[in-house]
């Protein structure tokens, strides 16, 4: 189904399709797809556009085997992958119950760390190497207010803020990230990403810099909802 929506998506004007990554999600949610064996699917029904995770928390990753994985889903997908990351929650339960990293200063080291060995594995630690140049576009994930996940973003090629309070908010982080970025001497496109419930106005986050603007289909989607919502068009 979710390859089938995707084409859907491409045929009616849409940009891009991205995923969860969970193993578990709190209730009311109950199923949960692997997002790497779905999006192979989705790029193997789709020619145009740009797919990927969003987000993945590098803390729960080998991250050597997400390599793997993004490299041949890049390639699968002829380029168009996004890798959306961040330090994951801790509110679904699917941290402790599986021996996994608790405590938020550690997921983050882990994350810096982990974004730095996928840059390295990316650029000829590992072949084949992906088809985007100079590497596949890393998206970081960002909880409004704090400001790490902002800066860390500003290394990186684009910021999801989560959780924003308006248009205001996201100009704001712009205006941060763009400051960052000029201080460290980094230029080429940045991204910035918000999720907005199907059938929002648009021209505020536009105006405050949004670059990309996800329909959000909340924790339970309907087929008929997302299938209406494809349907319509991007705007």
């Amino acid at each position: 189904m979710l390859a089938a929506l995707a084409a859907s998506a491409e045929e009616h004007g849409w940009d891009g399709f991205f995923v969860w990554d969970h193993v578990r999600y709190r209730p009311p949610v109950r199923a949960v797809a692997d997002p790497w064996v779905a999006l192979a699917a989705v790029a193997s029904d789709t020619e145009r556009i740009r797919l990927g995770p969003l987000v993945t928390p590098l803390s729960r990753r080998r991250v050597h085997k997400l390599a793997r994985e993004t490299v041949t889903l890049d390639l699968l997908s002829r380029g168009r992958l996004t890798l959306g990351v961040g330090l994951g929650s801790d509110r679904n339960d699917e941290l402790e119950p599986f021996g996994e990293v608790v405590d938020p200063r550690e997921r983050a080291r882990l994350l810096d760390e982990g974004l730095d060995r996928l840059s390295a594995y990316w650029g000829g630690e590992f072949e084949p190497r992906p088809t985007q140049s100079p590497r596949i576009p890393v998206w970081v994930a960002a909880r409004w207010p704090s400001r790490r996940p902002v800066r860390r973003a500003a290394r990186w090629d684009g910021l999801f803020p989560i959780e924003l309070p308006g248009p205001q908010a996201l100009t704001e982080l712009r205006e941060e990230v763009r400051d960052l970025r000029a201080e460290a001497g980094r230029d080429g496109p940045f991204e910035l990403v918000v999720d907005l419930p199907p059938g929002s106005a648009i021209d505020r986050w536009e105006k405050a810099g949004a670059t990309w603007i996800l329909a959000d289909f909340g924790l339970q989607p309907r087929e008929r909802e997302v299938r209406a919502t494809i349907e319509a068009g991007p705007r």
